[in-house]
């Protein structure tokens, strides 16, 4: 049985509402996290406790970040260096969220700022990748 993305986006939409204390249509798919809602470091985990109740999976935590880290560890270049992603690692950051407009991908990007890139689709995406692992789990 396939995962309606549209359902997953009205109950990721809420999630979001509630933790930052938002009426459900002031969030959009396209809002960045932080530089659109306003969201802090301590409303992820807010926002990912709401999502892993709401769908009965586990969000791990860094899980974009060490997908991409991990995808670039296999070949001879690095992720980042002293905190700045390197040209792999913007590509691969970029392969794993697709979702991210290409002009956020910029020269000089830090691990710290990868948050900053993530929208509310990020979160659709990911909540819709973790559903259709359970369910072929299952």
């Amino acid at each position: 049985m396939a995962v309606d993305r549209d359902k997953v986006f009205e109950v990721v939409r809420s999630c979001f509402a509630e933790a930052l204390g938002l009426d459900d249509d002031e969030v959009d798919l396209d809002d960045f996290v932080i530089d659109d809602l306003g969201a802090e470091s301590l409303d992820f985990l807010d926002i990912a406790f709401r999502l892993e109740e709401s769908f009965g999976i586990k969000i791990p935590r860094g899980d974009i970040q060490q997908k991409a880290e991990a995808e670039a560890a296999t070949g001879a270049d690095a992720f980042e260096i002293d905190g700045v992603l390197t040209d792999l690692g913007l590509a691969k950051l970029r392969e794993a969220l697709p979702e991210v407009p290409d002009d956020r991908f910029r020269e000089g990007l830090t691990v710290r700022e990868i948050p900053t890139l993530f929208t509310v689709e990020t979160f659709v995406n990911l909540v819709v990748r973790l559903l259709e692992e359970k369910e072929a789990a299952a």
